[in-house]
């Protein structure tokens, strides 16, 4: 009898912990689904350079005006009026801007309320609803508008 408790008791543990796993893995890893976007280099007549511009397939377009949650790397860049932040798939040394991932590894999220202040790979989720960015130079290519912060 002590043995079925013992074994009833780590039964329980490990069904509960599966089922938290179960709950994780069943959320949508956006990353994932942002790195389908395939990029053409236009000229840009603002920039009077090449830039590459955004070709968002069929998956990633059906997400616009959706709420979705993203977690990643809030990245210190100076944003006037601090209106919006930006996440990262990757921490600031390998991120967009520093090292070799693309731009379809970070968005711009813009929060309902003022956020608390982040330090820099801090490591953050947020949910907001998805637009998605395809000529503004000036934005990133993934924008979460009406951004709550998520504790976890």
């Amino acid at each position: 009898m002590k043995y079925f408790k013992k074994f009833s008791g780590l039964f329980i543990v490990t069904f509960l912990t599966l089922v938290s796993n179960q709950k994780l893995a069943a959320q949508t890893d956006y990353w994932a689904v942002f790195s389908k976007t395939r990029f053409e280099v236009r000229y840009s007549e603002k920039a009077q350079e090449y830039l590459n511009f955004p070709i968002f397939p069929a998956e990633v377009k059906a997400l616009e005006s959706k709420v979705i949650s993203v977690e990643g790397y809030y990245l210190p860049v100076d944003v006037v009026g601090e209106a919006y932040v930006i996440i990262s798939k990757y921490p600031y040394s390998q991120c967009f801007f520093c090292g070799g991932a693309g731009p379809e590894t970070i968005a711009e999220v813009s929060f309902k309320t003022k956020p608390p202040k982040f330090s820099a790979d801090q490591y953050i989720r947020v949910r907001g609803k998805l637009k998605l960015n395809t000529d503004d130079i000036d934005r990133t290519n993934f924008l979460i508008q009406e951004a709550e912060l998520i504790e976890k």
